[in-house]
């Protein structure tokens, strides 16, 4: 039997509520716990998140150098601008895109409570048509 049973990602928000239904949206998944402090899912790719109630809680300032190590997410997707209008239409913001510099596509955004994350995507082998 393994020491730790199993694990979350968490984050700290205002509203755990909200920001549950951003991600469970985002991730295809389920609300598998809630308290009045804490809501927990699990998204369609096995990934078990968490958010907790913080009333003080402030949103990130990423990318700003003096929050550098700041933790954030990366998901790999297979169609950016699919997914990029699905953040946007939960309440997600474009932080900044980037060029192809390597294997991946990266666009960066934050969630409703402000916390960044990353979509990625393999760079075609082809160059872009048009």
């Amino acid at each position: 039997m393994p020491l730790v049973e199993a694990g979350w990602v968490v984050l700290d928000c205002a509203e755990p509520e909200k920001l549950a239904v951003f991600y469970k949206e985002l991730l295809e998944g389920e609300e598998t716990g809630a308290n009045a402090n804490r809501v927990e899912i699990r998204g369609a790719d096995g990934l078990r998140m968490a958010f907790r109630r913080d009333t003080n809680a402030t949103p990130p300032s990423w990318p700003r150098p003096e929050n550098s190590l700041q933790a954030h997410l990366d998901f790999d997707v297979a169609d950016l601008d699919a997914a990029e209008r699905k953040i946007v239409e939960l309440g997600g913001r474009p932080l900044e895109t980037r060029d192809a510099s390597g294997p991946f596509e990266q666009r960066s955004y934050a969630d409703p409570a402000g916390h960044s994350f990353s979509l990625r995507s393999a760079t075609p082998t082809a160059p872009k048509q048009g």
